[in-house]
């Protein structure tokens, strides 16, 4: 077991995002973001598929066929889209994504950010986050109007910097939430 080569990465990661979140004025979402990933069901695993380039869980769900540290964790921080999957009531599917809150959209943005910095290291570049996304199946099903602002910000992350997605952010995602 990597105990603390995994503590040291999930904390790197989350002092990362906090900071983030700090710069767009989410205080209370920065200081709390992650914290399951210090209660023993999902720390545990951590240690035990540490590899420190990419996440545990991946390693864990190659072993077991699923992964019971993400599954523990998606359903307890509501920044992942998957907390946020229910039951339909279109009748058109059985689960469906619901649209998320604002705040916790730019946090899941502010995640990724954080997650390529820690994995990519020295060779990190603001496109990262977005290739990221794209080589994933996150879309398939988060809410239309919740893929829509993250991609927008990945995007504009990707083409224009931290500073100017990180003042759109402010003047413009953040100000109008409901």
């Amino acid at each position: 077991m990597k105990a603390l080569q995994h503590f040291i990465t999930i904390t790197k990661h989350k002092i990362l995002v906090m900071k983030e979140c700090f710069r767009v004025g989410l205080y209370r979402q920065g200081l709390l973001h992650d914290m399951s990933k210090y209660s023993p069901s999902e720390f545990r695993i951590g240690c035990k598929y540490y590899q420190g380039t990419r996440s545990p869980n991946n390693a864990e769900r190659e072993d077991r066929g699923y992964s019971s540290a993400w599954l523990h964790h998606k359903g307890r921080n509501k920044h992942h889209y998957e907390y946020w999957i229910d039951y339909s009531l279109d009748g058109k599917q059985m689960l469906t994504g619901m649209k998320m809150p604002v705040r916790y959209v730019v946090e899941m943005f502010l995640d990724r950010i954080a997650a390529s910095k820690v994995y990519k290291g020295e060779s990190y570049k603001d496109s990262d986050p977005l290739e990221y996304y794209l080589s994933g199946k996150a879309g398939d099903m988060m809410h239309p109007e919740t893929r829509k602002l993250l991609e927008k910000l990945l995007r504009m992350l990707a083409s224009q910097g931290e500073e100017k997605t990180y003042r759109y952010i402010r003047e413009k995602v953040l100000s109008r939430r409901r």
